[in-house]
């Protein structure tokens, strides 16, 4: 390599690492991306799709803030669904079906044309630590790899997903490995250890891949998709991306387990490492395996599975809802007894990994540690599960590891050293707080239940919530950003019409606030408003009407729940963190003190939402910080 220097390091190429390194390139930092396989970069590691409930609406806010993953989907599409059509538009959320292969290499095309971005081949096994920081805290300087080299940066950012000391389990063999046939990171988690940072281990699962050729297709339920009308990038929807941005739809195929397929499976719980102890650490509670479906709902004959296409040119097809770590045999065996697999063909089994995660209680909102200033962390490293969260951490702390080496290229009227989102602004934000306030004891899922403002934060509207913000750190470019103006424009023009016209008396926005009318339905009877919406350009006009007509239709509960995030802000401005010292506070509980000492809350709105710290312990800190 010319230069070993950079501004920022990014250790690992999956979607968090993408994203990381991606954010930072853009915003003006000399980057390095370092993989153990550059062929392998964003790799789905098990369900090539992206999105679904609440996961949509997070690729649609990375999207918005300018990152890659969004555009990556939509290019790479082969099934695109709207899920919670029948529920309110807040439920809303896109998911999508890509070509696992055709994904990679379109990240690919993104990184080597992005400028201020180096990618490395190697192994990180060491960070460069410095001890003679002003606040007596480390901080890191660089980071050294398996093949000696020493890469040096004020910022690293940590996303190694899987690898961290993983270990792969198919029935009572254990083979170690980030995923299957690649390596694990060995000693990369003992030398952060060292600097304080605590680490335990989750486990995850991935199910067997099956030859579409060996499948009897009219043994089972199709699943087309739906006709592509909106999708996940905004800049897809846009004047500005006229072309077709997708791939040739492809059907999902719909089965059932059966009674003959659960008694193999039950016969060898004697050596599954979920039942054995082989296994000892925790897994998804909402991605459970067979053996655990089986096992939680015994008296169940069935269970759905779901065959699904890999890509357009490969007869790779993946099994979801039959994740399994299961022998080899008992897994083929069990496969044998569904109708449409009795003649079932394989490329692999399902295996389950164990890997190390640390504590992200230990973190800033930035993500950076609390124990090393410079040191980021993002991904399944800080314990949650799926691509789409990974990405959404990946690239805050991109950001916030530009912004803290100072090499932005942002508005000069952007001064913070950080950025961060807060609960009402984005899923990314309820993601983050929830990490570094509550910790997690499994590995975290997005749901849209877990956000108390989720009518705020509707997949329509990431655009309207970040991209203005994202702007002025320099992610988002001017082209991006007078393209969403020009979008929130038009937007609020069909509002302000419909708020101020009247049809026999009553005003547009009255009637189309009713259930069964759609703006789509009306607008061509108004002659003005028609005549505006068929000037919007085809592919921007859907996504238009419908946030045109989402904000009027609910319109008061936006305003209500806008108010009450209003009045938790005021909570969020007030200031605790080092303005206590919480063990010899004995009017907070036990628990309280205890919790409050480790996290060491910046407001007392996140103190406030700390498990175990209850009503009447934040009263007591507002008493004394009145005092």
């Amino acid at each position: 390599m010319e230069n070993f220097s950079y501004d920022v390091i990014v250790v690992g190429g999956g979607h968090a690492g993408c994203e990381a390194a991606h954010a930072a390139a853009c915003m003006g930092a000399h980057t390095c991306l370092i993989t153990m396989d550059m062929n392998k970069i964003a790799q789905m590691s098990c369900n090539p799709a992206v999105g679904g409930i609440a996961k949509g609406q997070i690729v649609r806010e990375i999207d918005a803030l300018g990152g890659g993953m969004g555009i990556v989907t939509d290019s790479t599409a082969i099934q695109f669904r709207m899920l919670n059509k029948s529920k309110g538009p807040a439920m809303w959320s896109p998911r999508a079906q890509c070509d696992r292969e055709k994904f990679i290499w379109k990240w690919r095309e993104i990184l080597d044309s992005t400028d201020n971005l180096d990618i490395w081949q190697d192994q990180v096994e060491e960070l460069i630590i410095e001890t003679n920081s002003s606040n007596n805290i480390p901080s890191v300087s660089g980071v050294k790899t398996i093949w000696g080299n020493k890469l040096y940066a004020p910022c690293v950012v940590i996303t190694a997903g899987t690898f961290l000391n993983g270990i792969m389990h198919v029935g009572r063999k254990m083979i170690a490995g980030g995923r299957c046939a690649e390596p694990a990171a060995l000693h990369l988690t003992e030398n952060i250890n060292a600097l304080g940072i605590q680490s335990a281990r989750m486990k995850t699962g991935t199910p067997v891949r099956i030859d579409k050729r060996s499948v009897h297709f009219e043994d089972t339920t199709e699943q087309p998709g739906e006709e592509v009308a909106g999708l996940f990038s905004f800049l897809h929807n846009t004047s500005g991306n006229p072309e077709q941005p997708y791939l040739k739809q492809l059907s999902c195929w719909l089965l059932n387990t059966t009674p003959e397929c659960h008694e193999i499976l039950q016969s060898g719980f004697a050596d599954s490492p979920l039942y054995n102890g082989q296994i000892k650490s925790i897994g998804p509670r909402y991605c459970p395996s067979i053996e655990t479906k089986l096992h939680t709902f015994p008296d169940k004959d069935h269970h759905p599975l779901f065959l699904e296409p890999e890509g357009t040119n490969t007869n790779e097809m993946y099994l979801n809802g039959f994740s399994s770590s299961l022998p080899m045999e008992i897994q083929l065996e069990a496969l044998k007894k569904i109708p449409a697999l009795r003649d079932i063909k394989i490329y692999r089994p399902g295996y389950a990994i164990e890997y190390d995660f640390f504590d992200p209680t230990q973190l800033y909102h930035s993500l950076m540690s609390k124990k090393c200033n410079g040191l980021f962390f993002a991904g399944q490293v800080n314990g949650t599960t799926g691509y789409e969260e990974a990405a959404a951490q990946g690239i805050m702390a991109g950001i916030n590891a530009t912004l803290y080496a100072g090499k932005n290229t942002a508005d000069k009227d952007f001064t913070s050293t950080s950025f961060t989102l807060s609960r009402d602004e984005a899923y990314i934000g309820v993601l983050i707080d929830d990490l570094v306030t509550k910790g997690v004891d499994e590995p975290y899922r997005m749901f849209t239940s877990r956000a108390e403002y989720r009518i705020l934060l509707r997949q329509d509207n990431a655009d309207t919530r970040l991209t203005e913000k994202a702007y002025k750190i320099g992610l988002v470019t001017k082209e991006r950003y007078d393209l969403w103006k020009t979008k929130q424009e038009r937007v609020n023009h069909i509002i302000s019409y419909c708020d101020n016209k009247k049809i026999k008396g009553k005003l547009i926005s009255e009637i189309i606030s009713r259930p069964e009318v759609e703006l789509n339905e009306l607008y061509p009877t108004l002659p003005h408003l028609c005549d505006y919406i068929n000037k919007i350009p085809e592919l921007e006009r859907m996504e238009v009407i419908k946030s045109a007509e989402t904000y009027i239709k609910y319109a008061g509960y936006i305003e209500r729940e806008k108010a009450t995030a209003e009045k938790m802000h005021r909570l969020e401005n007030i200031h605790i963190r080092n303005h206590f010292n919480y063990e010899n506070i004995q009017s907070l509980s036990t628990e309280a003190r205890q919790k409050l000492t480790s996290i060491n809350p910046e407001t007392l709105a996140q103190a406030s939402r700390i498990p175990g710290v209850s009503p009447s312990d934040i009263n007591v800190l507002l008493v004394l910080m009145k005092r």
